[in-house]
């Protein structure tokens, strides 16, 4: 990520970020339960819009307080990223910055996935079902999912596979498997993985990139937070992406649409 974002300071990967302006930062706190399930996802957001583009990060409650958003509207991308703000703004600049470079509705490697209407149950099963084809899951493969998801849990059994399922705030899945809090446990006893952008917000991305590098395994990553930041990493370790730009499915009951991004490796 350090190595990233000194491209971007540098101007290697386009125009400065001193050349974007945020016009708008907001903070957002929902929380989701589906039906007929027994948990309930809390959810935090930080977002910050340059021109046509949201950049988005994801963190844990208490992280970030919403009365930093008075102060960021009006800076540039540039003063973000080489401040000492939390680095979930950071992230979100970051990614900010990505997609005004290369929108995702305009990258021409890109797979547009339009999710349907209706209820929040409907599109959140359309979602998954669409990151769940980004998976190549042969008989028997073990899968670390990291930021568990049941649909994808359920997706991955689907298809013969083993779920080695992580995640900070769950201790048992939809479906019983018990949830490890210790990643580079599911990495190393996984034949390929599949992990959320939310590795970006805890600072944990690199670990999980450098532990799918040298281990050669797939790494697939399904983003809302980020999702222009590891889109930055294909071909580089990581192999597929789903990505979802802001306003994310969860916002709205009509169409939207995700993108989805696979490598040669």
């Amino acid at each position: 990520m350090a190595d990233l974002i000194a491209s971007v300071l540098a101007g290697s990967r386009g125009p400065s970020p001193a050349e974007f302006g945020i016009t708008s930062a907001f903070w957002l706190h929902h929380t989701t339960r589906l039906p007929g399930a027994d948990v309930t996802y809390r959810n935090y957001y930080v977002l910050l819009r340059v021109g046509e583009v949201f950049g988005a990060c994801s963190f844990e409650a208490g992280e970030l307080d919403p009365a930093y958003c008075a102060d960021t509207s009006g800076r540039t991308l540039a003063d973000v990223l080489t401040s000492d703000d939390p680095l979930p703004v950071r992230i979100a600049a970051l990614d900010a910055y990505l997609a005004a470079v290369e929108p995702h509705h305009t990258a021409p490697y890109a797979e547009e996935v339009v999710l349907p209407a209706g209820t929040p149950d409907v599109r959140a099963r359309a979602r998954d079902a669409a990151v769940a084809g980004l998976l190549d899951v042969a008989e028997g493969t073990k899968v670390a999912l990291i930021g568990v998801v049941n649909p994808l849990v359920d997706a991955i059994t689907a298809r013969g596979g083993t779920c080695l399922p992580c995640d900070f705030n769950l201790r048992e899945t939809a479906s019983g498997l018990a949830v490890s809090r210790d990643m580079t446990e599911v990495i190393d006893a996984a034949d390929a993985v599949v992990a959320t952008g939310m590795t970006l917000s805890n600072d944990s991305f690199d670990l999980l990139l450098t532990r799918c590098r040298e281990q050669s395994k797939p790494l697939a990553v399904y983003a809302q937070t980020g999702s222009a930041v590891a889109r930055a990493f294909l071909g580089a370790g990581v192999t597929a992406l789903s990505a979802e730009p802001f306003p994310f499915s969860q916002f709205s009951s009509r169409p939207s649409s995700l993108y989805r991004y696979r490598t040669d490796t």
